[in-house]
């Protein structure tokens, strides 16, 4: 079968899972009473959100998870060898693509833990930030440990440049990175189908390029994510029937930062990721600049997006924009790959 044929029904297969998953887990967490608590300092719009669904991150994580074990080693058995990254070492890319795989997995689990909390005790508080943090490093460790283990070195592709070895010091940097950015992602969802659009637009410039680079593996994965991501905003777009939660947001965030490392340029997280990493900065720059000026805020309200609700920026609107500034910086890593990478 076709390298594009397979990676297109890893991408619909992920979809149909996804949105049939719907169907029958948003029900069952109503009869759970697993609904959101919304928290009184977010925008006063938002508590007719009180009682949503949470968790539905669950959907996109059976689809993803599923779609690409599947049809990575189904590809890996039948598959034309000519085209597959498989060629060299076919057991150390598979377990890359394990290892990836469980590193969203693990984020999930503790997205999961803090979202049952919330629901268990009725309120939006679930695990502390000292207690996620622990717990996302270590997970992130065990992923760099297994990477080691497997044979991937300390360097790293950075396009026009080319290989950098950094010794020790990319074991550090990469841990910093990847809880960076899974947080980033988890402060993304507070919109109706923000974060689920985002990581569409994302994972979908991870295809293209996994794809330019001759990487099976992690084209289908970044096709399982799209699809996975597409069929959740079947109920998560504006009225959204169901919350991915942080067991979802964070699972995304590991998979983003799994493709990112996957194709040895996490580099590229800097401009792929460009919108989650404004909304990190935007409350990191709330916190600092209220904590100076004591009890100003530089914005109306943080996250940004929650900024330009203040605004009068409907959420729609909010998606559209800041899903059309991902499209322009996933071109532009795109590019970067392009020509920068030989």
């Amino acid at each position: 079968m076709a390298f594009g044929i397979w990676t297109f029904l890893s991408a619909f297969v992920s979809l149909i899972i996804s949105a049939v998953l719907g169907r029958f887990l948003i029900p069952y967490l109503h009869k759970l009473n697993f609904g959101q608590t919304i928290l009184d300092i977010g925008p006063s719009w938002h508590k007719n959100k009180q009682g949503t669904p949470v968790m539905g991150g669950i959907m996109f994580i059976v689809a993803i998870t599923v779609t690409t074990t599947v049809s990575v080693i189904l590809y890996h058995i039948f598959g034309n060898s000519v085209i597959t990254i498989y060629q060299e070492n076919p057991d150390r890319s598979l377990a890359f693509i394990f290892a990836g795989l469980g590193l969203a997995l693990c984020n999930g689990v503790i997205g999961f833990i803090d979202d049952f909390t919330k629901v268990v005790k009725k309120r939006n508080l679930g695990l502390t930030a000292i207690q996620k943090l622990v717990l996302q490093f270590a997970v992130a460790i065990a992923f760099l440990v297994i990477l080691s283990l497997i044979g991937y070195g300390t360097s790293t592709t950075i396009p026009f440049i080319g290989k950098v070895d950094l010794g020790w010091l990319y074991y550090v940097i990469a841990a910093i990175v990847i809880v960076g950015v899974v947080n980033a992602v988890n402060l993304t969802d507070g919109v109706d189908g923000l974060d689920g659009s985002l990581t569409f637009f994302v994972s979908l410039f991870f295809m293209l390029i996994a794809s330019h680079l001759s990487n099976v593996g992690v084209t289908f994965m970044s096709a399982a994510v799209a699809g996975g991501c597409l069929g959740f905003l079947v109920w998560n777009f504006h009225p959204a029937k169901v919350f991915m939660g942080d067991t979802g947001s964070l699972f995304l965030g590991g998979i983003v930062c799994a493709l990112a490392f996957a194709i040895d340029m996490p580099i590229l997280l800097l401009p792929m990721g460009i919108v989650y990493l404004c909304e990190m900065g935007s409350v990191v720059l709330q916190v600092s600049y209220f904590k100076l000026t004591h009890g100003k805020r530089l914005f109306k309200m943080s996250p940004i997006h929650h900024h330009f609700e203040m605004c009068g920026w409907s959420e729609v609107k909010i998606v559209a924009v800041f899903s059309a500034v991902a499209v322009l910086f996933g071109i532009v890593s795109f590019a970067l790959v392009y020509f920068g990478v030989k």
